[in-house]
């Protein structure tokens, strides 16, 4: 077995459903549930499947380990970009697989232990409800990391839910946010321990299965498709990025594990 397939065997998303409550897991604690290419697409899959049965009536998203729910994305598969076409590519293939979990038509409830990052950030958006550990943080670091940028649906959808100066903190500024001070903005429904968040979970999904499944997916879908009408065509900026020495720069330092050094070429 090669060191990728073995990678991709530690990396998986596991769907239970137990009556009408549904609960998916990003199981890839090696590298704190990072999202690979199999992972996007196996929850782009299964959301489309969830959708389809109307027997689950409430999802659940949480990651493995307890540590992190999802730490970004493979930083890998960014090495063989070579265009600003190829980041192009991937930002539509990323909202491509986030699509069915933000338009379910079923109420959703992320819950967030630890890190929620780049692309775990996006996820944890595209639910309706996010509850949180006390000392989870929440962020998109790019301007630290690896020099690239969001989508414009990305964009639009954190916005609509974090707010302009939020998102300018964790985009021009690389901030992570803490639960506490997103508790107070509205993102998080609710902060509490570890150890009383299943109980907090289970109170509110029975809570959300208890109400009109057709009023609730008319309101969450009328408000998803407002949200998906504030993108516009900002495709000139992605190939300029993605196209970007730093970007490549970026890359290789992330990978060899190195501080980048922004030469704005």
């Amino acid at each position: 077995m090669s060191s990728q397939e073995h990678q991709d065997k530690l990396a998986q998303v596991v769907l239970e459903v137990r009556g009408n409550i549904a609960y998916m897991t990003f199981d890839h604690v090696v590298a704190r549930n990072a999202m690979t290419v199999g992972m996007y697409q196996s929850l782009q899959t299964l959301c489309m499947d969830i959708a389809k049965n109307p027997e689950i009536r409430v999802l659940v998203l949480r990651g493995a380990g307890g540590k992190s729910f999802v730490a970004g994305s493979d930083i890998a598969q960014f090495a063989d970009f070579q265009s600003g076409q190829d980041g192009i590519h991937y930002e539509e293939r990323i909202d491509q697989y986030l699509a069915p979990l933000a338009m379910l038509p079923i109420p959703t409830i992320a819950v967030i232990e630890g890190m929620a990052v780049g692309g775990g950030l996006a996820i944890a958006t595209c639910c309706d409800f996010r509850i949180a550990t006390p000392d989870a943080r929440f962020g998109v670091p790019i301007a630290k990391t690896l020099g690239n940028c969001l989508s414009a649906s990305n964009l639009a959808w954190l916005v609509s839910h974090l707010g302009v100066p939020i998102v300018k903190r964790m985009l021009l500024l690389a901030e992570m946010i803490s639960a506490p001070e997103l508790l107070k903005q509205g993102y998080l429904f609710n902060i509490c321990e570890a150890k009383d968040l299943d109980q907090e979970v289970h109170a509110l999904a029975e809570r959300l299965r208890s109400l009109a499944p057709i009023t609730q997916k008319s309101s969450k879908l009328m408000l998803a498709r407002q949200i998906a009408n504030q993108a516009t065509d900002c495709q000139d900026l992605i190939s300029e990025t993605y196209a970007s020495a730093d970007f490549k720069h970026g890359v290789a330092s992330f990978l060899s594990g190195v501080a980048p050094r922004w030469t704005g070429k």
